[in-house]
């Protein structure tokens, strides 16, 4: 452990990540799975939030003729089911792992419960938070940063498909430039694509460095634990 940069680190993972066209791609959750195994094997403590979207976006409610908040619990169920499946594939790589959700849900998952999540992270179990925050109108982004600020995680990590954060979508504008290094005020100024504007400035406030990296190239997150640039680092004002 003497020579990473953290000991503790919250991992936010999009819901379409898992999946190009829906549902759950498990050679892609694999892979990330065997990512996951190889830091935790450095003894890294591993919190983890993951999205829904593979399987239902709260937001897209609105077109369907459901309310908001039925939209956004219906998502949050969503996470529970990405979340399980992880579980389930980390446990068969012998990885320790424990869900909690801030929607009880006893038969399949662990109520969220703060002291009990850092104590499954302080005996080397991957801990991976579902349904969100448990109240609508908030995204997983915010999940993510509020859980990292509650277990005293030191760097909130979002897993993406691209290599940080641009001017602009590098897909559709060649031009666009890459960020190494970012403000918080400048993300929330220029409204650039990382996360959602609380979870930024939960993190500006408790001053959580939050680092946007490409979770398709393997080895990156052994990378940035060895403190290696990559991606781009938000912190500071």
């Amino acid at each position: 452990m003497a020579d990473l940069a953290y000991k503790r680190i919250m991992l936010k993972l999009s819901g379409e990540a898992l999946s190009q066209n829906g549902g759950i791609d498990f050679d892609v959750l694999g892979k990330f799975c065997d990512e996951i195994l190889e830091i935790h094997a450095l003894g890294v403590e591993i919190g983890l939030v993951v999205g829904g979207g593979n399987i239902f976006r709260g937001a897209e409610g609105a077109g369907t003729g459901l309310d908001r908040p039925t939209g956004d619990y219906m998502g949050m169920l969503a996470t529970v089911i990405n979340a399980l499946a992880i579980q389930a594939s980390l446990e068969k790589r012998g990885v320790p792992t424990r869900v909690m959700t801030a929607i009880e849900m006893r038969p399949v998952a662990e109520p969220y419960i703060r002291r009990r999540a850092t104590r499954h992270l302080e005996k080397g179990r991957v801990v991976i938070f579902g349904a969100g925050t448990g109240n609508p109108f908030f995204t997983t982004d915010t999940a993510a940063a509020l859980r990292a600020n509650e277990i005293g995680a030191q760097i909130l990590m979002k897993a993406t498909k691209v290599d940080g954060v641009y001017s602009a979508d590098p897909v559709k504008n060649p031009d666009a430039v890459r960020y190494d290094r970012l403000s918080y005020q400048r993300v929330l100024t220029e409204q650039l694509a990382v996360m959602d504007a609380t979870a930024i400035s939960l993190c500006r406030e408790n001053q959580l460095a939050i680092l946007v990296f490409n979770l398709t190239r393997p080895g990156n997150i052994v990378k940035a634990l060895h403190g290696e640039p990559i991606g781009t680092m938000v912190e500071g004002d």
